[in-house]
């Protein structure tokens, strides 16, 4: 099965968004416990969770199990932009020698 641009672009996004569940659990986890922002940052999460879940399972109605799930790997690159634009974080160069990895692994994948 080759992979047309339009399931890599859903699956890309599909990561993307999950990806923001790791956004509104850090956001939840900077605010007290109980306090409407812990609220609303888990109710964030679980919303995307919601919404991943439906995309996910529609996704694999078209692309292969084993296409689409090698695809999360890049949930940990926009992890990563999330922690570095919206908390700040730092990125070493492990980590971006690590996403050059799992960029190089999907690339040559979807190639085939």
């Amino acid at each position: 099965m080759t992979l047309r641009l339009k399931h890599i672009v859903w699956l890309i996004g599909i990561n993307f968004l999950y990806a923001s569940v790791i956004f509104f659990t850090k956001f939840a986890a900077s605010h007290p416990f109980a306090s409407p922002g812990y609220i609303a940052g888990f109710a964030g999460a679980v919303a995307m969770m919601g919404v991943y879940a439906v995309l996910w399972q529609q996704v694999l109605k078209v692309v292969e199990l084993t296409t689409a799930y090698m695809f999360k790997g890049t949930t940990i690159i926009f992890a990563l932009l999330f922690a570095t634009v919206f908390f700040g974080e730092t990125v070493s160069w492990n980590n971006l020698l690590g996403a050059a990895i799992i960029i190089t692994g999907i690339a040559l994948f979807a190639k085939q």
